[in-house]
């Protein structure tokens, strides 16, 4: 649906958005409001409310569009969008729903003032996230907690009820600290090498989830290929554009392409499907920038999930038998942003003694999408409880999913069910297939990375 153009306000005038890049209105005019995404939407499914599916949200952002201001309710429905991208696949009209929704958080972060403290629960969010260094400083204290196992005792005091729901949610959904696994500048191939590549480490990946970019590594070299991971590469961007922190979401894209180029790889792999997206996003959100939108066009041209590049690669490492029934968990930015659904599941069935099981509704989203859960701690608790109790009916010994933030979300809601269930990210498995470890190298984690 397109507004006649005498209703249509200029979009220089005093309303919702600015000229900057503003809600489509060609791509707003491909809805027909057929209905097709309320089925796959989260958060219809868990208020039944017409502004918090898709098609409510684009006539709100028509609404901005033609001139009406940019109110509290519409920001609080924009905000409650989880960027899942569920809709996407769903929608037979082919509506960029993900670019719609970019342009829009992007216009809400320039142009509506948050309150306080909303403003500093944000700010303090990405003062902090995407630097591994503070990041690692950030923990110091959780990893002494842990250590001494006062971290449980602590989140079942009256005081730690009492903190700001948001605070609790962080609290919740931080893993384990386990010792950080250094990954060398170069990891040479093993045997024939068949590709250069350059590998993303990430920003909580790289702290939280250091295990996992090992993992990546020692598989990329087995398979052949020689793995670049430059020392001077920092935050992707993602958690920035998908918060419509568009400056901030540039200067981090400009700085990752240049360290890549510089390394001279052939293709970029990613193995956090959340950043994996967001680099494929690149040329659209370097569009306007005459030094970097061809470099950027090129960059995400080259930019592959670590599953997505290994199928294209063909296997040469041996798969040994790792004996397991394990439940795969599609993370959204991999399944519906990327695309990549196959993939995953057919690395996982090539190891021999793998019982893939699906889980009920799996495509709906575990409530993780960034820094949701933080921001919507509320909302997101009780779509990680639904994840949790379909990943239980599965009856599986272990959950495998390919990025970090569901890793947490749903090892958090399977341990507020009182539930013990490993989880480990799907490169680690193929690793321990290929160096031969039992499963009990994994099947013997805790629910609680």
């Amino acid at each position: 649906m397109t507004l006649p153009e005498d209703e249509r306000a200029p979009l220089d005038s005093i309303g919702a958005f600015d000229n900057v890049h503003p809600p489509s209105l060609e791509l707003l005019g491909d809805c027909v409001h057929c209905g097709f995404c309320l089925a796959s939407c989260p958060t219809y499914s868990l208020w039944g409310e017409e502004m918090d599916s898709p098609r409510g949200r684009i006539d709100l952002m028509l609404q901005g569009v033609s001139g009406e201001p940019l109110t509290t309710s519409m920001v609080t429905h924009f905000d409650q969008c989880l960027g899942c991208m569920a809709c996407l696949p769903a929608c037979p009209s082919g509506v960029q729903y993900d670019k719609l929704i970019e342009a829009t958080r992007s216009q809400v972060e320039r142009n509506y003032k948050r309150p306080l403290r909303e403003r500093a629960l944000r700010s303090l969010i990405f003062a902090v996230f995407p630097y591994p260094r503070r990041v690692r400083a950030a923990i110091l204290p959780l990893r002494a907690l842990q250590r001494f196992r006062l971290d449980q005792t602590i989140r079942k005091s009256r005081l730690f009820r009492r903190l700001p729901v948001s605070v609790r949610a962080m609290a919740a959904i931080a893993p384990q600290i386990t010792p950080t696994e250094k990954v060398a500048e170069l990891v040479p191939a093993i045997g024939h090498r068949r590709a250069v590549v350059g590998m993303l480490t990430g920003c909580v990946q790289s702290v939280f989830f250091s295990g996992v970019n090992a993992a990546t590594a020692r598989v990329l070299a087995a398979e052949g290929c020689d793995v670049i991971v430059p020392r001077a590469q920092e935050c992707c961007g993602a958690l920035s554009m998908h918060n419509g922190r568009e400056a901030e979401a540039m200067s981090f894209a400009r700085a990752l392409i240049d360290v890549f180029d510089e390394a001279k790889v052939e293709t970029i792999v990613v193995n956090s499907a959340g950043c994996g997206s967001t680099m494929k996003e690149y040329a659209h959100l370097l569009r306007d920038d005459p030094h970097y939108a061809v470099r950027a066009r090129e960059f995400s041209a080259r930019t592959r999930d670590v599953s997505e590049y290994i199928a294209e690669l063909g296997p040469a490492a041996t798969r040994h038998p790792f004996v397991a029934t394990i439940a795969y968990h599609d993370a959204c930015h991999l399944s519906n942003a990327q695309g990549v659904r196959a993939q995953p599941r057919r690395l996982l069935t090539s190891i021999p003694g793998i019982e893939l099981r699906e889980i009920p509704s799996g495509e709906t989203c575990c409530g993780s999408a960034g820094i949701y859960n933080l921001l919507q701690p509320v909302a997101a608790a009780e779509l990680g409880d639904r994840k949790a109790r379909n990943v239980e009916t599965t009856g599986a010994q272990l959950l495998v999913t390919a990025n970090p933030g569901c890793l947490m979300q749903v090892s958090a809601a399977l341990e507020r069910a009182g539930k013990s269930m490993p989880t480990a990210h799907t490169i680690e498995v193929l690793d321990a297939s290929i160096r031969g470890l039992p499963s009990g190298a994994l099947l013997g984690r805790g629910a609680k990375r």
